[in-house]
C-alpha cells in the first residue's frame, strides 16, 4: 500500500490528464497482469472481484476486457443493469437484504 504506481500514456500521467476511461482501463490493465501472474505462479486462476468496472468504458472497452478475461470467474456489483450479450454469466440482484437470481 505504500508503493505509488504511476500509468502513462505518451508520457502522460494518466492520473493527471486521463479520463475516467483512460483511467479505469490502465487500473484493469494492472488486474490484467496481476491475473496472469498469480496463473503462472501458482497454476490457479484467482477469483477477479469488480466493483462497478462498467461505468466508465465505452462499449468497445467493455467488449475487450470481457474478451481477455473469459476464462476467469467474475464476481462483479454495480447499480445499473449492466449488458452482457457476448458472455454467459448468472445475474442476481440484491433488494432489502434479500438476494434474487435474475433471468436472462
Amino acid at each position: 500500500h505504500r508503493d505509488d504506481l504511476g500509468f502513462y500514456f505518451d508520457e502522460m500521467d494518466v492520473r493527471k490528464f486521463g479520463s475516467q476511461g483512460q483511467q479505469r482501463c490502465a487500473a484493469l490493465s494492472l488486474k490484467l497482469s496481476e491475473i496472469e501472474l498469480v496463473k503462472t505462479t501458482t497454476g490457479d486462476t484467482p477469483i477477479l472481484l469488480l466493483d462497478d468496472f462498467m461505468s466508465e468504458l465505452d462499449e468497445e472497452r467493455r467488449l475487450n476486457f470481457l474478451k481477455n478475461i473469459e476464462n476467469t470467474q467474475i464476481i462483479i456489483t454495480c447499480t445499473d443493469d449492466i449488458n452482457i450479450d457476448s458472455v454467459e454469466i448468472n445475474k442476481y440482484e440484491v433488494k432489502e437484504g434479500n438476494v434474487y437470481e435474475k433471468n436472462i
